[in-house]
């Protein structure tokens, strides 16, 4: 059964973003596991979404074992990395877009059909894509992993337009899914907000996403 969230509009104009978050964002959790026998481990992973009059906000809350932090330019392999991703389908179209974001706050994104036919979003389009979080917390690069028990934040703001959606005339809703990963992590892990029924980890797969609801 699909996971529902309502996405209300925060007051951004009149509050920073923290505190606009946290009276009027809606909470979530990422924290299906949905291949136990093979991949265990389930940090801790939440987080509040909320939107503007144009554009959706996302802010991830995680902690857990150790913390990968190599890919150090947009459209990377973010998911080999500590990451949170946003998957959201076009409402109009037979694609969706997905957003993977590490701890440094270095975003992949992409559009497409299935998970073989994806386009990396343009350097202007990355640009809009606004993050904010701890990143500069976060020791970057090849011997920069962190061991131990570690927590960080990282969050976005998507433009509507980004993920085909007219901020004048918003849908009811849209499907979508948060996920938490880290592919080259020392625990890797795979965990999704919405459950996935497939035998092995596969993010790609828009017949399990949820629905993101616009009051």
């Amino acid at each position: 059964m699909m996971n529902r969230i309502h996405v209300p509009l925060a007051d951004f104009e009149n509050q920073d973003v923290d505190t606009a978050l946290e009276l009027g964002g809606a909470r979530f959790d990422v924290e299906c596991v949905n291949w136990p026998e093979t991949f265990p481990y389930a940090p801790l992973c939440s987080g509040r979404i909320a939107r503007t009059q144009d554009a959706l906000v996302v802010d991830f809350r995680v902690s857990g074992l150790d913390l990968r932090a190599q890919n150090l330019q947009d459209n990377g392999r973010q998911w080999e990395d500590s990451c949170v991703e946003v998957f959201i389908q076009d409402p109009e179209e037979k694609t969706y877009y997905n957003f993977e974001i590490n701890a440094l706050g270095k975003v992949l994104a992409c559009c497409g059909p299935d998970r073989h036919d994806r386009t990396a979003r343009p350097a202007e389009e990355m640009e809009e894509i606004l993050r904010f979080g701890t990143e500069q917390n976060v020791i970057p690069g090849p011997t920069g992993d962190l061991e131990g028990l570690q927590s960080w934040r990282v969050g976005v703001v998507i433009p509507f337009e980004l993920i085909g959606v007219d901020p004048e005339n918003l849908p009811h809703s849209i499907r979508a899914n948060f996920y938490k990963c880290g592919d080259k992590t020392a625990h890797p892990h795979y965990l999704s907000w919405s459950p996935i029924e497939t035998p092995k980890p596969d993010f790609h797969r828009p017949e399990f996403f949820g629905e993101l609801i616009f009051d």
